[in-house]
């Protein structure tokens, strides 16, 4: 099984970037007239979808409410294989046919859900669908859909801190802190008739009613049940039960139709809150911010000796990489110095709508000066290119060195995470959010440390509580809430870290399949539905499992503890953390280099021959 699947890199993929909309009101969402039967039909069909599944009921209502009718004439292409899709499509009535390579796959009538991975992000049909015979088809745009989960995300969230700040024993926390309970919160139901709460029992769990009614009773002295009082949504019940082990003193009983809670248990409320003694007397603020270890952000001498230069004065040594975007070159400057120059098409950014992306990357970088990640000196950019100047790390790629070696063994594993974790803990502290953590972003330097290359997917956050919506990353590589479009933050990285130790240990990720929907279907289903090979070892697969939680909040890196309850790990023991952020440790894999411009250790690329077009809109004029 080693080494399989690694003569391909993997792709990053990404959608628009969604509008920065801070509150759900603001979100307009079209809706158009249909019959129960038309619901019905497209409600059943999104049920049998794997993906579309997994959509909660309330966004369910939206989308068939959002979506619109179109006739398609037979013989005609619904979806052409090869082409940009936005559209998901629900087959009314008629007879449409599947086809791949202009083979056959086979046919399909009414009740079908189609084109579901291009209401992610943009990207290319797999396969056409042609009409056999005249018939209808329900329509989503992509966008709609995102604007769906992003309203519909941004107000349960709203409304689940709102119902937090009504809570006496919740009042005295932050708006960082109530946002991470928020997020914890699980949605349940529970049909009328249904005791909740049974009086005398031991308790653990905290209630907030969002839907329907409860009544609450005690039982008497001659053995029957008296009612207390009722409560209706936005009531709260089983509080104590967050502070201590606790016997319910009540009973609390759903109310018919049915009632809907948001719950959360002691576990996941003291992971995030810590011990609950201090919440009297202690702003929960400032608790992120002990036990840290001094900055190491103070930029030394060798590194701030950098003189401007011009495209000019550049020459190119060889070509260290070649990828959609265009290319990266070694190359070296008049006075001596090395670089990796990496250039990037114009036309390719314009029509992958990506402008954002590049923009976010350059500030990014110029901002951040770790020793974990690679530097960026300079930007240029000419008609035909926007260029970003970097240190050049000749080490050769992680995905290379996996490739040829099949997979790591732990303590090489390990120190690979390890200089990852450390660039994490760096960016997350300014709330930026990596978002395309994998082997083929991470390169040895010249001593055989790791850094972290391409930034294009990095997010600045606006505060540590925020989200963004925006779907982006590598499909092996993405958490369930980006494929869920329930908005995310750093949580990702610490799921992608799971992923990446995986990987390192075995030579190919977790969740992989020939095709991206699979392997979302995959993610959804969850880290407990894959079978660990026999050389990883119980603490790194105790390791993976926590960065591998389905729920963020749970996921270690998101507790009280942060970061440190990462490096704290089991799978870290005796690992010399202090020796690694002052470079003392000796790296697992030295690269052996003859000079300043080895490249050895990379693949061998041809001379580019092929110039893009010219682009001229202007779009880089403050590059």
């Amino acid at each position: 099984m080693a080494g399989q699947g690694h003569s391909n890199k993997k792709q990053g993929v990404s959608g628009e970037s969604s509008s920065s909309v801070l509150n759900a009101g603001t979100i307009q969402i079209t809706k158009h007239e249909k019959d129960f039967r038309a619901k019905q039909l497209i409600k059943t069909s999104l049920l049998e979808n794997d993906f579309l599944r997994n959509i909660e009921p309330g966004q369910m209502r939206e989308i068939i409410d959002c979506m619109y009718p179109r006739v398609c004439v037979k013989g005609s292409f619904l979806i052409k294989e090869g082409e940009a899709g936005s559209h998901l499509y629900v087959s009314a009535c008629g007879e449409f046919e599947v086809m791949k390579n202009g083979e056959v796959l086979g046919k399909m009538g009414p009740g079908r859900a189609f084109g579901e991975l291009a209401i992610l992000y943009n990207c290319t049909r797999t396969a056409s669908i042609r009409v056999l015979e005249t018939g209808e088809v329900w329509v989503l745009d992509r966008r709609v859909f995102q604007n769906i989960m992003q309203r519909s995300g941004l107000q349960r969230r709203e409304e689940s801190i709102l119902f937090l700040r009504s809570v006496p024993l919740l009042q005295r926390l932050n708006e960082d802190v109530l946002s991470k309970i928020a997020d914890s919160l699980q949605l349940e139901f529970y049909p009328g008739g249904h005791y909740i709460v049974r009086q005398g029992t031991p308790g653990d769990t905290f209630y907030i009613l969002s839907g329907g009614n409860v009544k609450v009773t005690k039982k008497t002295t001659d053995g029957t049940e008296e009612e207390v009082r009722k409560l209706s949504r936005g009531d709260y019940f089983g509080e104590q039960a967050l502070l201590k082990e606790d016997s319910r003193t009540a009973n609390v009983i759903a109310l018919s139709p049915g009632v809907e809670c948001l719950t959360l248990d002691r576990e996941s409320f003291l992971l995030l809150i810590g011990d609950l003694s201090e919440l009297q007397d202690k702003d929960y603020g400032d608790k992120n911010k002990v036990s840290r270890p001094p900055s190491r952000d103070s930029f030394t001498d060798s590194e701030t000796d950098y003189e401007e230069l011009d495209l000019e004065d550049l020459d190119i040594v060889a070509t260290l990489g070649v990828g959609g975007f265009g290319r990266v070159e070694l190359v070296k400057s008049k006075q001596g110095a090395v670089y990796a120059l990496k250039c990037m098409k114009k036309c390719h950014i314009i029509q992958t709508h990506q402008i954002t992306h590049v923009f976010s990357e350059r500030d990014i970088l110029f901002s951040v000066r770790s020793p974990f990640v690679c530097r960026l000196f300079q930007t240029f950019k000419d008609n035909k290119y926007v260029y970003l100047l970097m240190e050049a790390c000749l080490g050769g790629e992680v995905w290379s060195l996996l490739r040829d070696r099949a997979f790591f063994d732990d303590s090489t594993a390990c120190f690979i995470t390890a200089c990852v974790v450390e660039a994490l803990d760096y960016l997350h502290r300014r709330n930026i959010v990596y978002r395309d953590l994998k082997p083929e972003n991470l390169m040895l330097d010249n001593q055989g440390f790791v850094k972290m290359v391409d930034f294009g997917f990095a997010k600045k956050l606006p505060s540590c509580s925020a989200k963004t919506w925006t779907f982006c990353g590598t499909p092996e590589y993405v958490a369930p809430e980006v494929i869920l479009n329930r908005g995310h933050d750093k949580a990702v990285d610490y799921w992608a870290l799971g992923i990446l130790m995986f990987e390192l240990l075995t030579g190919i990720p977790p969740f992989s399949a020939n095709d991206p929907m699979k392997i979302y279907n995959l993610i959804l289903k969850g880290i407990d539905s894959v079978d660990f090979p026999r050389n990883i070892t119980k603490t790194a697969q105790n390791l993976i499992k926590k960065l591998c939680k389905e729920l963020p909040g749970e996921r270690l890196g998101c507790h009280h503890g942060g970061i440190l309850d990462i490096k704290k790990h089991k799978w870290f023991q005796g690992f010399d953390w202090n020796g690694l952020g002052s470079r003392t440790i000796t790296p697992p894999i030295i690269p052996k280099l003859n000079g300043t411009t080895d490249t050895s250790y990379f693949d061998k690329f041809p001379k580019e021959t092929e110039f893009p077009p010219d682009e001229l809109s202007n779009w880089d004029q403050d590059f």
